[in-house]
């Protein structure tokens, strides 16, 4: 069965480990399917850039059981290879529970773990630390440790000597080294489509060669045993007599998706056509929507402001087609974006709010609809996450709002919360377009997919 990685806390190497796997494999020939738990963009990023199959998200709390058993069993049998990599310790998971947690989704799935631990300045305290996580939950199976940061021989003898009695199998010591510290994601601030970012595979695979019991480890990494695929959300629900294309942002700076969201798209026979703002580009004449994920644009804010075609074809298309936005793809719809420098970058408008930098808002929320929408309806329920270092500002009153005709339908299309907070309104909508922080799962929320399939190819693109 397919291994979990885990470690006690975040910042412990549980992504360095996944991508010395990977890269080793892939030297050697092998596919290897990875998965990341939680709703991670940019480590699933770094999995997926260095020639093997897309690392898919397991995520309990966006998708639900029923999705992250499907996904995983769909996927990890296309190959003899599969990893999950972890999020932050074992039992972290929504607020102060362990639920959506590593350690939720390994039991889901009935996978051993591997931990890798960080051992500098450790030799003793090591052996409590294990014990603590090990019995915590007897549901759960840890199989394998790697100690990280062990930069002797020495201390290598004396973890060794620490977990002699122990019924745990070493797999490996990780030495610190410059040219195999992956650039922190920091939360979100570092792309995998930055140059200086990109993995040296063949460095990667050698360093696992030398330092890894790769040998032990493929035992851990066999393709899960069972085959039966559970019922799940089927694209079969979703019937559409004529197809209307849809534009996706997708380049360097807009890429915070799901890879099942096209897939989706896909099996439903929606056409699915690139546009590019880093490239200047003008939206397809035959896109009935829009797609803009999140991503970077406050990186990229100078370079967007002297994108004209692209601007004025997103403004030209407001007019005519339905417009969804997330996050960052949000922000490019406001009048303008003031960067970390605090210099003002013009943006296209269509929205009345500047952006601005501001305090990390980041987790899971709970949705409720306040009126029907594109999106949502009112009163339903669904799940998203938030992942931002950005706050939109008003541009205008209320008040100024009505008297703006492009401005006076805009309203809040849900309220939002988070673990023991209360509901607030948030995000932007009318008839053609909706904007907000929140990142969705479409394809494993019916609701909403349904609603954005409706919006797309029914009620509002007939007008373009």
């Amino acid at each position: 069965m397919p291994c979990v990685i885990s470690s006690p806390s975040t910042d412990s190497g549980k992504t360095t480990l996944s991508l010395l796997i990977s890269c080793w494999a892939f030297s050697k020939g092998i596919k290897i399917q990875t998965f990341k738990v939680g709703p991670d963009y940019l480590d699933q990023q770094q999995l997926s850039s260095i020639g093997q199959p897309i690392c898919r998200n397991l995520d309990i709390f966006l998708s639900g059981e029923k999705w992250v058993q499907k996904n995983f069993l769909k996927h990890s049998l296309k190959y003899e290879f599969s990893l999950i990599e972890g999020a932050m310790g074992l039992f972290d998971g929504l607020g102060a529970t362990s639920y959506s947690s590593t350690a939720n989704v390994a039991k889901l799935l009935d996978t051993p773990i591997i931990f890798i631990v960080n051992a500098k300045g450790q030799v003793a305290s090591l052996l409590p630390t294990f014990r603590g996580f090990r019995d915590f939950d007897n549901k759960l199976s840890i199989k394998g440790i790697i100690f990280n940061n062990v930069n002797s021989d020495r201390h290598k003898k004396l973890i060794r000597e620490v977990f002699k009695n122990e019924d745990i199998q070493i797999l490996g010591f990780l030495p610190s080294d410059s040219k195999i510290t992956v650039n922190k994601a920091n939360l979100g601030l570092i792309s995998p489509f930055d140059s200086d970012s990109k993995i040296d595979v063949d460095y990667f695979a050698g360093f696992a060669e030398k330092n890894l019991d790769v040998v032990s480890l493929c035992k851990f990494l066999k393709y899960p045993s069972k085959k039966n695929i559970l019922n799940a959300n089927s694209c079969k629900d979703f019937k559409i007599d004529k197809k209307k294309p849809i534009a996706i942002a997708e380049d360097k700076i807009f890429h915070f998706q799901y890879p099942e969201t096209k897939e989706f798209l896909d099996e439903i026979g929606i056409p699915l056509i690139s546009w590019s703002i880093f490239n200047n580009e003008e939206i397809p004449n035959e896109a009935a929507s829009l797609i803009i994920p999140g991503g970077f644009p406050e990186k990229y804010a100078g370079h967007i402001s002297d994108s004209d075609k692209s601007l004025n074809s997103l403004r030209e298309f407001r007019k005519k087609g339905f417009i969804y936005a997330e996050c960052g793809g949000m922000m490019i719809l406001g009048d303008l974006i003031k960067d970390e420098n605090g210099i003002n970058h013009k943006m296209s408008g269509i929205l009345p709010f500047k952006s601005k930098k501001s305090n990390l808002s980041v987790g899971y929320r709970y949705i409720k609809g306040l009126k029907d929408t594109p999106m949502i309806k009112q009163n339903q329920s669904i799940r998203g996450h938030e992942f931002h270092y950005w706050e939109v500002e008003r541009a205008s009153s209320e008040f100024d709002l009505k008297k703006n005709e492009n401005h006076s339908q805009l309203f809040s299309p849900w309220e939002i919360k988070s673990w023991e907070t209360k509901f607030k309104k948030e995000g932007w909508s009318d008839k053609k377009l909706h904007a907000s922080w929140i990142h969705l799962h479409l394809p494993s929320c019916q609701e909403a997919a349904k609603n954005f399939v409706d919006a797309t190819q029914v009620n509002y693109s007939q007008d373009a």
